[in-house]
């Protein structure tokens, strides 16, 4: 029996039964091995570009007895999927920035894909960013703690499938005390995190504040004017995050 951990559980339930997936850089294949014996999907690829897992991937099919359903290939990003092959891609555990580069060196392979599956583990604005700058509707946020660090899980359908325009989601978002989550902080903080402002999601931005305070004391024992101006930038980046922590509550709604 395949186990998934609770963040590639709940990856899992954002994959539509009937789907073709392709799991990008899919490690053991364990997603797309779960999601075959489960019967939620009916064609499976597990992309790799390193040889190590792209062999335990193989050993992971072939144990399952999955090799009809599911395809490992050893390849870069979406450089492993034919247009129209998949029509679900999940992209989980690496940096927003290098997600956002695999789909933007990939665009043509998006062709007939109707949902996306992000989790970064690190640099979430990035991935907001390419989506909302490439025509994609980001349906849904979810934010999970697992073994001390903290996940989010981004869902997205192509803005022609959604009938909504992406921009709508980044509007400024009017808080309690009149305090305001701009374009910048919902792209950073998330457009449905924000509004949920779950303990999760608070729990991970006091954090981020503790972060950023430990580097703005490091920049204050430097005279020099980059780490002046540094500290400044990382000082109004503070304040912001403590406006929406102390305005945001479960009753803020769009």
């Amino acid at each position: 029996m395949i186990r998934l951990s609770k963040r590639l559980g709940k990856i899992a339930q954002e994959v539509p039964a009937g789907s073709r997936l392709a799991d990008i850089g899919s490690d053991h294949a364990l997603l797309p091995s779960y999601l075959a014996k489960q019967g939620t999907i009916i064609q499976g690829i597990a992309g790799e570009v390193n040889p190590g897992p792209y062999d335990a991937a193989v050993k992971q099919v072939r144990a399952s007895g999955l090799e009809k359903v599911i395809d490992v290939r050893l390849g870069d990003g979406l450089a492993v999927i034919a247009p129209g092959e998949a029509d679900v891609i999940t992209i989980a555990g690496m940096g927003g920035v290098l997600i956002a580069s695999i789909l933007e060196a990939g665009k043509a392979k998006l062709e007939g894909v109707r949902r996306l599956v992000l989790q970064p583990n690190v640099g979430e604005a990035a991935v907001r960013e390419w989506l909302l700058g490439n025509g994609w509707f980001l349906t849904g946020e979810h934010i999970l703690e697992e073994d001390g660090k903290i996940y989010e899980i981004l869902t997205a359908v192509p803005r022609t499938e959604s009938g909504a325009d992406p921009e709508s989601l980044y509007e400024p978002l009017t808080m309690a005390d009149g305090i305001t989550a701009d374009r910048a902080v919902l792209l950073s903080m998330g457009p449905y995190l924000v509004r949920e402002a779950s303990a999760v999601w608070t729990k991970k931005w006091t954090y981020e504040l503790d972060k950023l305070r430990k580097i703005c004391d490091n920049l204050a024992g430097s005279e020099t004017e980059a780490s002046r101006s540094k500290e400044a930038e990382f000082r109004a980046e503070m304040k912001r995050i403590e406006e929406v922590l102390a305005a945001c509550t479960p009753k803020a709604k769009p």
